[in-house]
């Protein structure tokens, strides 16, 4: 409190002149380098005001504190656009995905100028750099083993002639009973849900019957992981600045214990698998999302690995 009157004693005059970042704004040797990304907001709806505050502002808030401290802050963000939901909305809007991706970043776009969000750079998921990006870190992980195919049981619709993703299938939560439930999660309990668990399945397209059919996917094996990550766990939670209810949820997946996860989408949408047998599937999107956030920063500068791979600053 002292210092904060001493300051204002002092007046503006005394203050440190701001900073002037160079453009494009890339770490600089012997200052605080801040990144700062805010979540991707999905591309098939208008943003309303809950979602601004849910999402951009306290990302927006906390830059504008970093400049005003002279720290030297980049903060990127933009639309989320692969995906079932993506699909979705084409078919009821009678579009292409890539043209409601176009329409509906363009109107995300204006909205966020207008309310005066401080992004550096505001991009998008469908980009050459997160396609390059993406199919890179599969690689590495095909190449240290970290992937496993197995067959699964999945709806597939006859009528459409596809095996239905995710959110192309609605029926009846067998947990509570909800009758609205996605084919990936219920939205009333909130657990996660195989779609062939559901009870009374509909394909969202045709409301026809689906099947149950076999199909190969590939899978993140997370059991391997599993070891290596608890260290790092309690180191990061005495270090780190965890929410309780963060380290809840951590606990609760270690508790269970990781299990394989699936990456792969029987979807046109998407970054494509470059995986022979595996050549009409899509990255899942929450594989591809968050890369999302080192593209868009590639698309932003291609010096982004001094922000994304570099410890020291």
């Amino acid at each position: 409190i002292t210092a904060a009157a001493d300051a204002w004693a002092r007046g503006a005059a005394a203050l440190p002149k701001p900073w002037q970042p160079q453009k494009p704004v890339l770490p600089v040797e012997g200052m605080r380098n801040v990144l700062i990304t805010s979540a991707l907001p999905y591309v098939n709806n208008v943003p309303h005001l809950g979602n601004i505050i849910g999402c951009v502002l306290s990302a927006d808030t906390f830059a504008r504190y970093c400049r005003l401290r002279n720290w030297n802050t980049l903060y990127v963000c933009g639309t989320d656009e692969y995906g079932t939901a993506t699909e979705t909305k084409a078919v009821e809007e009678g579009l292409t995905p890539q043209e409601i991706c176009n329409k509906y970043n363009a109107i995300h776009a204006d909205i966020y100028r207008w309310f005066d969000i401080s992004f550096d750079y505001f991009g998008r998921t469908t980009t050459p750099y997160q396609t390059t990006i993406a199919q890179d870190i599969f690689q590495r992980l095909l190449a240290r083993g970290f992937l496993l195919q197995d067959t699964v049981e999945q709806l597939r619709c006859e009528d459409c002639q596809r095996f239905l993703a995710d959110r192309f299938v609605e029926g009846t939560c067998p947990f509570c009973s909800y009758e609205e439930a996605r084919g990936d999660q219920c939205d009333k309990c909130g657990k996660l849900i195989n779609a062939v668990e559901l009870k009374n399945p509909q394909c969202k397209l045709c409301r026809g019957v689906p099947v149950v059919k076999p199909t190969q996917h590939l899978f993140l094996d997370l059991p391997k992981l599993e070891e290596r990550l608890k260290p790092w766990l309690e180191q990061s939670w005495a270090t780190g600045d965890w929410t309780a209810n963060a380290r809840y949820i951590t606990c609760s997946w270690i508790w269970d214990g990781l299990k394989p996860r699936c990456i792969t989408r029987d979807l046109k949408w998407g970054t494509p698998v470059p995986l022979d047998g595996f050549c009409d599937k899509v990255f899942y999107v929450w594989f591809d999302a968050p890369i999302g956030y080192l593209s868009i920063t590639a698309n932003y500068t291609d010096q982004w690995e001094r922000w994304w791979k570099n410890p020291q600053q």
